[in-house]
């Protein structure tokens, strides 16, 4: 018998059933670690996994035995796939090649191309000590540093925070259809968005309507899950994603409100709804940068809480994690960095279910490796989403939500598909 994926076993102390991955990475074992003593104990026990309650027990009593002993993953079998846990040099060396290779095409092509000799060239000219003079015309550097450098780092940024939050919501809500936008994030951006749009002149004030988008954000967020509270229903996943659902439904409903009592403006919202980088400076980048760093790290450091959480809050319970703080600290970083992506970038989806499930299934499910991977990936692919955007239609430009929702589409079939299979 299975559950997505994972088999149902019989716990040989207690008799309780419970789900086991079988010693791959990834498995819920991962965050329990208990002294050699210890874990030669449980060999002459039995010879296969113990449930998360009963291991839960032997790791608290060493916690509590204070000798300061080395400690041990207890995994069932320690053979070489549990020992490679995170990222092998392999994928992380490949990652950073895929970003690099990105950055590169999104500052060489365009309306006007750049060689890759001139960009580096004059990238070395700016270097302290390095005395090289640049090739590049005045009006080239211009276009490199000024109109594309900001666009394309900004979109490194934005595309590598919507992957991580995608892969912290779905180790949170155990469901591998979130994204960053569940909770009401992108109906509250929206809403702030069409606000400054319609009645505070954003169109003259660039700083109005990135505070607008995040600032309506922060506020739907902050309802869904002040709903979720006082229905009780916290600690409970389903209900906190109804409330997101619920609060979504309703400022989705104000926003189709606002743009029809002020026709004038559809283009003008539709345009931001749809996503862009078109006019990013290095002022927007300065902006978000802050934001996207701090949550980054925040769940860059939860990630093997993550792998304890996707099993379910009974048995994350069991091993001594406070499940309802964790979650709030990872749901709080993620959705700031969410805020802070779409205010500067309009609303880009299914960078988070796209790129979190495309390390799944060619690197592994562990969110230690699915987390750092899906930051680096998840950048590299929203800047050559960003050169698609400019380049098919030039000299006209696609929004760039266009250009992922085509490869989103698609994409979710697979995953669909994936599911399915688990599940049978």
């Amino acid at each position: 018998m299975t559950v997505v994926g994972k088999l149902v076993k019989i716990c040989p102390r207690c008799g309780r059933q419970f789900g086991c991955a079988q010693g791959a990475p990834g498995c819920w074992c991962e965050g329990v670690a208990l002294r050699r003593e210890t874990l030669a104990e449980l060999r002459e026990l039995a010879d296969d996994c113990l449930c998360p309650a009963c291991l839960g027990e032997f790791s608290a009593r060493d916690d509590h035995s204070g000798d300061g002993s080395p400690t041990q993953w207890a995994k069932a079998v320690p053979h070489d796939a549990i020992r490679a846990r995170g990222v092998s040099a392999l994928w992380g060396g490949g990652a950073v090649a895929a970003l690099l290779v990105a950055l590169l095409a999104g500052v060489a092509y365009g309306p006007v191309s750049i060689g890759i000799g001139s960009i580096l060239g004059s990238a070395l000219s700016h270097v302290p000590l390095v005395h090289l003079h640049s090739s590049l015309s005045a009006v080239d550097s211009a276009v490199l540093w000024q109109l594309r450098a900001p666009r394309v780092v900004l979109a490194a940024l934005v595309g590598g925070m919507l992957a991580v939050s995608g892969s912290a919501y779905q180790g949170v809500f155990r469901n591998p259809l979130a994204d960053p936008y569940l909770l009401g994030v992108a109906a509250g951006a929206g809403l702030g968005a069409t606000v400054a749009i319609v009645y505070l002149s954003a169109a003259g004030s660039p700083e109005v309507l990135p505070l607008a988008a995040f600032t309506g954000a922060v506020i739907g967020v902050a309802a869904a899950y002040g709903l979720g509270r006082s229905v009780g229903g916290v600690l409970n996943t389903g209900t906190l994603i109804l409330a997101g659902v619920t609060v979504a439904a309703f400022m989705t409903a104000l926003q189709t409100f606002l743009q029809q009592r002020h026709s004038d403006t559809l283009r003008e919202v539709y345009s931001w709804l749809l996503g862009g980088f078109n006019g990013a400076t290095w002022h927007d980048v300065a902006i978000v940068s802050p934001y996207i760093a701090v949550s980054s790290v925040v769940i860059l450091l939860h990630r093997r809480v993550l792998d304890v959480l996707s099993l379910g809050d009974e048995e994350a319970a069991s091993l001594g994690l406070e499940v309802r703080r964790v979650r709030l600290v990872i749901v709080i970083a993620a959705t700031a960095g969410t805020a802070a992506a779409v205010a500067v970038s309009g609303l880009i989806g299914f960078v988070g279910i796209i790129v979190p499930h495309t390390v799944r299934l060619l690197v592994s499910t562990s969110y230690r490796a699915v987390v750092p991977l899906s930051f680096i990936l998840g950048g590299a692919f929203l800047v050559l989403a960003d050169v698609l955007a400019r380049t098919v239609m030039s000299p006209a430009e696609l929004p760039i939500g266009v250009v992922t929702a085509f490869f989103g589409a698609p994409f979710f079939a697979v995953v669909l598909r994936t599911m399915r299979r688990g599940l049978t």
